[in-house]
């Protein structure tokens, strides 16, 4: 059965240099028990990606995102704070509110800016060839990492500049302070491998009012790839709890 965003009860927002197929192996296993869709981003700036979101998530329906679409979608939950039961629930994979420290933030702006001018004078081929090297993705196994490739190839990078530049973390105000204000129920996950993210996750929980967290096994940051299967146990788990009166029966799928 094709579910589309509209009528999904799940919606997975991808990360930086991703696509809606990324989420195939997440989708395979949660598809049979709730309606879910992963949303393939037309706009390539913080505000239009925002409004995709909030586009084609219907009430009560639970966000998933990762990395950058974990940014996201804390984003459009938090614009949606004076809405109760907007979004029936939050799932951040590898993603932080953002960089408190005015110093770290303007570092991490100039990176960005600096890697946005590199990315917009280059072959997409050679984006992908630096994206595939970067410290947060290593460990992956090759097969991986090629399984990925066709999808990252398909991105323009003048889009993937103007993307870096409005919604990269240098960019981004942080919103630590707003997390106590998010009624939202949220589930902050991280790969045991991905230390940072993984404190990360374990603040947001202990801010957010109905938050907590969990880190996959044996996983990095892209958790939901390098181990799908302990992905879903952790994210199915928390579906079941807070959307399980909309859970598909076996003859809908």
């Amino acid at each position: 059965m094709a579910i589309e965003a509209g009528e999904a009860d799940v919606v997975l927002v991808p990360g930086f240099m991703q696509g809606a197929r990324s989420w195939e192996p997440v989708l395979v296993r949660i598809g049979r028990r709730y309606r879910a869709h992963a949303l393939e981003h037309r706009a390539h700036d913080l505000e239009g990606r925002l409004v995709e979101i909030e586009a084609a998530t219907r009430r009560g329906a639970t966000l998933v995102g990762y990395s950058l679409g974990g940014r996201l979608a804390l984003r459009a939950a938090l614009r949606a704070a004076d809405d109760p039961g907007r979004f029936g629930a939050l799932v951040t994979l590898g993603a932080t509110p953002g960089i408190e420290d005015a110093r770290e933030r303007a570092q991490r702006r100039a990176a960005d800016e600096e890697l946005a001018t590199w990315v917009e004078s280059s072959a997409i081929e050679d984006v992908v060839a630096y994206w595939e090297r970067i410290p947060a993705l290593a460990g992956q196994v090759p097969e991986l990492v090629v399984a990925q490739r066709a999808d990252r190839l398909g991105h323009d990078p003048a889009r993937l500049a103007k993307l870096l530049r409005s919604a990269g973390q240098g960019v981004l105000k942080p919103v630590w302070d707003r997390l106590e204000a998010l009624e939202t129920p949220l589930l902050a996950l991280a790969g045991q491998r991905d230390p940072r993210y993984a404190a990360a996750a374990e603040r947001m929980a202990a801010a957010a009012p109905r938050g907590r967290c969990a880190t996959i096994p044996d996983a990095g940051h892209a958790a939901h790839l390098e181990r799908p299967d302990a992905f879903a146990a952790a994210l199915l788990e928390f579906l079941d709890e807070h959307l399980g009166q909309r859970r598909l029966v076996d003859g809908d799928a």
